[in-house]
């Protein structure tokens, strides 16, 4: 292993998806190195499996910095460590956001190239839908995209009460239309996770262009005169470097990527020197407007055993497994994820600026609680296009060291305000006929929360991330962007960065589909491909 054309950092979705796209032009030397394992654990192949992905070792046990407008409170922020990334551990729901958000990328955000139809061809090429199909969708693509096996009737409540209280029925959110309401397709195939791991790499691993490293960490790139060469990585304690003739990919993700970036010595000059990090090149954007989707939760105690609360018991936990390993449906083949809605706070916005998701189930999540008698169900809703930026940071020069996650959520009133609507929304759901029906009460936040200020307190005691961290590595043509239209590294050769970290601005959805769709262009951008 001295050396390949393609040295490509981070196993997630969008270092998958490089992986096996440069390593279909046969003579060119692919190396993918993650830091985690193979995505060997069971859990993350069956689909409820979900629930047990938000906390444990397949993560890298990040938390925040004090959230100065959530009354400084820390929060877990749970990050992928195993191959596949996001993709192996998230709740599989398959949303790509609205047109206008990339229209808006390119018209307003200098990312001229990455509007709506020039992305569109990529969210087909990397989808295969086995229901939908027509100029929306891809069939044939390495992602699978399914309806569930099994859903909770919880969840078609759940979307008639979104009716009842004035949204549409929508089936398919992913049509170029996003507002009203429905289930979910999942990236799902045959009642098991279909993960850019399994969908793209998988399947292309026995190419002999192709290496796969796991369980390595990469300590630096290293650039010398002005281009990237290659990497250092620790490996068993050893420090080992490797070369690339062409070039280094960085797909480590909206946390990962500008970390690594910052340990090279690429980035802000005046934070890399005040923790002692040789400055290789003055890059200010790196690490900065950091934001997410920032979520709270509303929760009902249910009348009876109606959620999959019930599936805790042994007993049933037993017949649940039965019936995926004789049938595989049942309630292992559900994300708990299942219905969702895209509705308005603020009609003054032309697309949907909240969203939805519906658990029928309590506690499902990490730092999310459970309801007494154990049978509950959730729902949290976020504000799509915050407005509040923060920054990641490097806490010392030390790789072992986390950086310093800092979202700034709800520095900007508007976000807050937006965010309450939200909540708001949930609890009118949660009254409807359809949905209320099934609800003994409102456990949290309750008949407790009146006033304006009642929801201000819950809001900035409880929200947490929705897990779309975007944004550290900008792309656009102004000064704090980090990369241009082609996802190269300002001011260094041989160096891209390839993941959900160079969305300029988070699109109005889960961001796991349009990473990918990122990866897919930017493959075909690498490859001189039109």
């Amino acid at each position: 292993m001295s050396g390949y054309d393609y040295i490509i950092v981070g196993g997630g979705s969008a270092g998958c998806v490089m992986a096996t796209r440069l390593s279909e032009m046969p003579h060119a030397r692919v190396l993918l190195v993650e830091a985690g394992p193979r995505d060997t654990n069971p859990y993350i192949h069956v689909p409820a499996g979900f629930a047990k992905m938000t906390s444990g070792k397949l993560l890298w046990g990040y938390e925040t910095a004090p959230l100065r407008h959530a009354n400084n409170r820390t929060a877990v922020y749970p990050q992928a460590r195993v191959l596949g990334g996001g993709s192996s551990i998230n709740a599989e729901v398959y949303t790509r956001g609205c047109p206008e958000d990339y229209d808006h990328w390119a018209q307003a955000l200098g990312c001229t190239g990455w509007a709506w139809k020039d992305l569109k061809p990529y969210f087909l090429k990397s989808e295969g839908n086995t229901r939908l199909t027509g100029p929306e969708h891809g069939t044939d693509g390495p992602l699978a995209v399914s309806d569930l096996r099994t859903h909770s009737p919880l969840s078609d409540a759940f979307v008639a009460g979104c009716v009842e209280i004035g949204m549409p029925r929508n089936d398919d959110f992913n049509s170029g239309q996003q507002a009203g309401a429905g289930l979910y397709q999942t990236t799902t195939r045959h009642g098991r996770r279909c993960s850019a791991a399994v969908g793209y790499l998988k399947p292309v691993l026995g190419r002999p262009n192709l290496t796969l490293l796991t369980g390595v960490t990469v300590k630096r790139i290293i650039v010398e005169q002005g281009r990237a060469r290659g990497i250092e990585l620790v490996e068993a304690g050893a420090v080992r470097r490797i070369d690339a003739s062409m070039e280094v990919i960085v797909t480590s993700g909206a946390i990962g990527s500008p970390r690594l970036l910052m340990l090279s010595g690429i980035g802000p000059s005046g934070h890399l020197r005040s923790v002692d990090v040789p400055v290789v090149h003055d890059l200010p954007g790196v690490g900065q407007n950091f934001h997410d989707h920032f979520s709270t939760d509303v929760i009902w105690q249910l009348k009876g055993p109606y959620s999959y609360d019930k599936y805790k018991k042994p007993h049933w936990a037993a017949l649940a497994g039965l019936q995926y390993l004789l049938a595989r449906n049942g309630p292992v083949s559900s994300n708990i994820v299942e219905a969702g809605a895209f509705w308005w706070g603020d009609r003054a916005e032309k697309t949907p600026d909240l969203q939805f998701h519906f658990l029928a189930g309590a506690g499902v999540e990490e730092g999310v609680g459970t309801v007494p008698g154990g049978n509950g169900a959730t729902c949290n809703s976020y504000h799509v296009r915050p407005r509040s930026r923060g920054s990641v940071t490097l806490r010392s020069n030390r790789l072992e060291d986390a950086p310093v996650i800092d979202p700034n959520s709800f520095a900007e009133p508007y976000d807050l305000e937006r965010h309450i609507e939200g909540i708001k929304l949930t609890q009118d759901v949660g009254r409807s006929h359809a949905f209320g029906k099934f609800v003994e009460r409102e456990h949290f936040p309750g008949g407790a929360c009146r006033t304006k200020q009642d929801y201000i307190d819950i809001a900035r005691s409880n929200a947490r991330s929705s897990y779309h961290p975007v944004g550290t590595c900008k792309m656009g043509d102004d000064d704090m962007a980090v990369v241009g239209l082609d996802c190269r590294v300002r001011g260094i050769d041989g160096l891209r960065v390839c993941d959900s970290s160079i969305m300029p601005q988070v699109v109005s959805s889960n961001t796991n589909a349009p990473t990918i769709a990122i990866a897919e262009k930017a493959a075909d951008i690498i490859r001189g491909n039109r």
